[in-house]
Parts: C-alpha cells; structure tokens; sequence
C-alpha cells in the first residue's frame, strides 16, 4: 500500500515474477483487501492522506481475521520516534525509501518463511488429529470471526450439527477400531460437502461434527445439510443397531441475520436444539430452525 504510484512500480518490478501482487492506494482499501483475501504479507507506506499506514496496521492487528499478517513498513522517515511507532503498531520490520532491490527481496523472502513455519504450527494446533479435518479450537476462532463478519454485512450464518446415530451402540458392537474408522469416513464426507471458500466443517465432539455456512438462509442451510445427510447415508457402513442397519447421521441447523445481540452460543443452541428435535423425531433426518 502506498499512494505514489512510482513506489507501487517499483516494489511491483520487485515481486511480480516470484509473487502474487495486489496494490492498494489508500487505507480503506488495503484494509477492504485483507479482510477479504488475506495476504501473505503487507508493505504499507506510513505517510499516507486520510487514513496512515500506522493506523492501517492497528487495524489490521486489532482484527482476528487479520492479526497474524506480518507487515513491513516502507518509509521515507528515518528517526527513532518514527521506528518506535512501526514496532507499537505490530510491524515486524520496515525498509527505508529509496528501497534497495536486494534488501527488500531478502527481508521479505525471510518473513515469508517465517510466516509459512508459523502457519504450519498454527494448523496442526488447528486440526484433529483423529479426523483430519479443523477441530473446535479452530471452529471457535472462525465462528467468532464469521458472526462479526455476517453482522457487519447484514447477511445470514448459518450453522449444522450433526451426530452419528447411536454411535456409542456401534463402538460397542464393532469396537473402537472400527468406530476410529467410522469417524474418519464421516468426517472426510462431511468436509468434502464444504464446497465454498467460507464454509467449514469441524469435529467439535466425540461423534460430533460442527458446520458454519456463512450467507445461508435457512433452506440453502437445509440443502447442505440434507446433502451430508445422504452422502453418510451413501457410505453404507454396516451397523447392526443403526437406521436401517447402517451408519446415519442426524443433522440440526439454525441460520438467522445476527445482529450485535445475537452469539456464537446462542447459534449454536439453536441448531442443538433443531439436532435433539431431529433425534425426537426418530434420527437420520434434518430439521432446520
């Protein structure tokens, strides 16, 4: 980010043959950008009309959806008041103008590498390990992050429960072994039906598997879920004391416009109760709220 087109060029003339590069020109903008696609890293100008490069970085630190970016600043300022206020703001280095090619490419390359070691150890403290798909420490994060979204946007989220039918029957017939497999085979059905970039799906319990559908109402909701449904059902896993002997799934969901009164747990609720009602009502079923 920067306002002089010329500095854009240049650092442009750095990267575009290694990198993917977007380019911003004011604050509200570079802002706009990594909320919606998250970059790798950020060079950010400090002296900038209107909203400043350090105020950017604040915001952008302030933010969980974009806190880890590292930031670079590029800057014209060359005093310890100046540097001072970089390192306050979040930034993880800054390179002074005019840049040096060389200086640029190797500071930016390390934080790269950085930032990926970083987003490996983040992903495995992120994933079952049984399943291999995002567990509830990670479900958390991005339920937080996709309620403030859709309140921001008055748009609906929508999120599914879903728990294999007498589970605990099946672990008790087949043994645990089996029922380890069991799980991975649903689990692997149920990520596979995520097919839009904010959708997720995470094993949140020990039979128990939680969706967000953010920008669903309440029957494109019910279409995602019926569609579990019948892929689980589709795996035909023999189990003896299952909905017509095998493996089924009953699935809860609860979609609203949240607004500043609406929670993460109060969502979830929701869709636990839809889930018990779909159980009352003899499993292997949906049921929406």
């Amino acid at each position: 980010m920067d306002d002089q087109p010329i500095n854009i060029r240049a650092l442009h003339q750095v990267f575009s043959e290694d990198h993917e590069v977007f380019m911003a020109m004011n604050g509200k903008d570079a802002v706009a950008f990594c909320e919606r696609t998250p970059p790798d890293l950020v060079l950010l100008d400090i002296v900038m009309p209107g909203t400043s490069g350090l105020e950017v970085c604040r915001e952008l630190k302030a933010n969980p959806f974009t806190a880890d970016i590292p930031v670079i600043f590029v800057t014209a300022q060359d005093n310890p008041e100046e540097e001072s206020a970089c390192w306050d703001a979040g930034a993880v280095d800054f390179i002074t103008k005019p840049i040096n090619p060389q200086t640029t490419r190797n500071r930016v390359r390390a934080h790269l590498t950085l930032k990926r070691q970083a987003d490996v150890l983040r992903c495995l403290a992120w994933i079952d390990g049984l399943t291999s798909i995002p567990n509830k420490r990670q479900f958390d994060e991005r339920m937080q992050q996709e309620l403030r979204r859709c309140q921001r946007e008055s748009i609906h989220l929508a999120v599914a429960v879903i728990d294999i039918d007498y589970f605990k029957a099946f672990n008790d017939t087949y043994g645990h072994l089996s029922g380890d497999d069991c799980l991975k085979n649903v689990a692997q059905v149920i990520h596979r039906c995520m097919q839009r970039a904010g959708d997720i799906a995470a094993r949140t319990g020990g039979e128990e598997f939680t969706c967000i559908l953010p920008g669903l109402d309440p029957g494109g909701a019910r279409e995602i879920a019926e569609r579990i449904q019948q892929a689980v059902s589709a795996l035909d896993i023999s189990h003896a004391h299952g909905i017509g002997n095998k493996v089924t799934v009953s699935v809860g969901v609860g979609s609203v416009v949240p607004d500043l009164e609406v929670s993460a747990e109060s969502l979830i609720e929701k869709a636990d109760q839809m889930l018990y009602a779909a159980k009352h009502a003899g499993r292997a079923r949906v049921c929406v709220g």
